[in-house]
């Protein structure tokens, strides 16, 4: 009886979310960041978690900053939050024609594109900043790429994720040992290799290094992805334009040495291109993750407590 109830509620919340998700996805782009405007700034105003654990991470990364500006920011951030839930269903069903059409302009592409000839296949680093989603999928249309998978918590949706993102051509594959193998074998093929570099591992993988002075759990696959390979790096992120006008893609070739010294340099070398790319658009950085989740042994947790509005 228990197992037809979990069921049915599972079934029941997958046709709803897919009621829901058709019903967005037939709005104009520039209505849903309207509509995430408004739900940016219920997020601001009344206490939620996102709202806390932004407050927090935006704290400890701009002590600098006055107290007006980090509210400033973490406001607007908030206001991008919104903006990045309601385009999302958007995103999920627009034809080919019509994701290309939201790519406004792309800078550095010809990088990529160059790299590509060397033979090496590239690997595309795409941290959450902007519509990494857009980014996703372009480069899936362009490239092709083949990335790393990790099923959301929500199981009911992990089959509309999957159609979404892979339906231009992009392969998922899973967080495992199979996974990976795949990774060095597209890169061996020349082909494009698609990893989000700022997800907190946990504790069984990775290495602390700094992000923006803060010890974070940092993954070393991209770096042992780069070292083993000598495939070229890019950082890729999908700027998002004010008034829904679309998003500027940007490929941005690594600027510091992945592939010699120790491991936990280059590791650290991933984390400098990710600021690198976010204090370009900080506002546009998904701040409510907890990128500091992981502690070193005998530092406190730092999202336990619920910061004051």
């Amino acid at each position: 009886m228990m197992t037809f109830r979990s069921n049915f509620k599972q079934r029941f919340l997958l046709l709803a979310v897919k009621i829901i998700i058709q019903s967005i996805a037939l709005l104009p782009l520039s209505v849903c960041h309207r509509l995430g405007h408004v739900m940016g700034l219920i997020l601001f105003y009344l206490p939620n978690r996102h709202l806390n654990i932004s407050k927090t991470n935006i704290m400890l990364c701009f002590p600098h900053y006055s107290t007006l500006q980090q509210r400033n920011l973490v406001k607007h951030s908030m206001l991008e939050l919104g903006k990045t839930v309601m385009e999302m269903p958007v995103i999920f069903h627009a034809p080919h024609k019509r994701i290309q059409s939201y790519v406004k302009q792309v800078s550095g592409e010809h990088y990529a594109e160059q790299a590509l000839i060397a033979g090496k296949g590239i690997i595309l680093a795409a941290p959450h900043l902007g519509c990494w989603e857009i980014s996703g999928l372009y480069c899936s249309i362009r490239f092709g790429i083949t990335s790393l998978y990790r099923p959301p918590r929500m199981v009911y949706l992990e089959q509309l994720l999957l159609q979404a993102r892979q339906r231009f051509g992009a392969k998922l594959v899973p967080t495992d040992t199979q996974g990976i193998k795949q990774l060095y074998t597209t890169l061996q093929n020349n082909g494009v290799v698609g990893i989000l570099p700022d997800q907190d591992p946990g504790q069984s993988t990775g290495e602390f290094v700094p992000f923006f002075g803060i010890p974070a759990k940092t993954m070393v696959l991209l770096a042992r992805l780069a070292r083993k390979t000598k495939a070229p790096v890019f950082f890729v992120y999908s700027e998002r334009l004010p008034k829904g006008q679309g998003f500027h893609l940007h490929f941005i070739p690594c600027h510091c040495d992945l592939y010699g010294g120790e491991l936990s340099q280059a590791v650290q070398c991933s984390n400098a291109m990710v600021e690198l790319c976010v204090t370009r658009i900080p506002t546009q950085y998904q701040w409510s993750y907890k990128r500091f989740r992981t502690r070193p042994a005998g530092e406190p947790e730092l999202y336990h407590n619920k910061v004051k509005p």
